[in-house]
């Protein structure tokens, strides 16, 4: 029997709040700009930035957008991204710990192995980004989108998905093992070989999601599934 979505889980999700820019961001070049401990980056329009290979602790960033932007391989400790724009930039291996994001969009970013644990996410959209081997471990997700996004192998374990929402993503070989995700909604994503999928409780599927979810469940559970035509 398909537990039906219940009110409460369905209360949890709202769209996304938009990000607050200001109308005409001061433009800052490379040379002009030091990620240290404590910086605070404000109303500023950054592009074509290569910030890679950084190391900061308590880092702010708001009211800035950010765009073609280089952070790879960078380390971030309790950074914090509030009303803020990520347009084509390249977070592969961005690091961080007990950070978050207010009112975020990331769109057409480069975002494999990035490290996102023990964060916080609120009224944030992922859009079109590459996400493969991403880990989200112990963050929580509030009315959060992830629209289009590859996130083949990527690790949820722990985290609080109950105010999260996938759609079109593929999720092949991800990891959702300990998380919360009573209310966690799925539209035409690839669930194929997930892990952790006693953990979906309370999630809501779309009824064509419902097959690979199916196999991955029986996998979980131990059960074989034959062709009787084999017999």
């Amino acid at each position: 029997m398909v537990a039906r979505s219940s009110a409460r889980g369905a209360a949890r999700w709202r769209a996304p709040a938009a990000p607050k820019l200001p109308a005409s961001p001061d433009l800052t070049s490379a040379r002009d700009l030091t990620i240290g401990d404590e910086a605070t980056f404000e109303r500023l329009g950054l592009g074509d930035l290569d910030l890679s290979g950084r190391s900061a602790d308590g880092t702010e960033f708001t009211r800035c957008r950010l765009t073609r932007t280089d952070l790879s391989g960078t380390r971030l400790e309790a950074a914090r991204f509030t009303d803020c724009v990520f347009e084509g930039t390249n977070l592969a291996n961005l690091r961080t710990d007990r950070s978050s994001m207010l009112r975020v969009r990331l769109s057409t970013a480069r975002m494999t192995g990035l490290q996102w644990v023990n964060g916080a996410l609120r009224d944030v959209v992922i859009s079109d980004c590459r996400l493969d081997l991403s880990s989200w471990r112990f963050s929580t997700f509030s009315n959060v989108a992830f629209e289009g996004c590859n996130l083949t192998r990527a690790d949820f374990q722990h985290a609080d998905l109950r105010g999260a929402r996938f759609t079109d993503c593929d999720l092949t070989g991800a990891q959702f093992s300990q998380a919360g995700m009573d209310g966690t909604r799925f539209a035409r994503c690839d669930l194929t070989g997930i892990g952790g999928v006693t953990s979906m409780t309370g999630a809501i599927l779309a009824h064509q999601d419902l097959i690979a979810l199916s196999y991955a469940l029986a996998g979980a559970l131990g059960v074989r599934i034959e062709d009787p035509d084999d017999e």
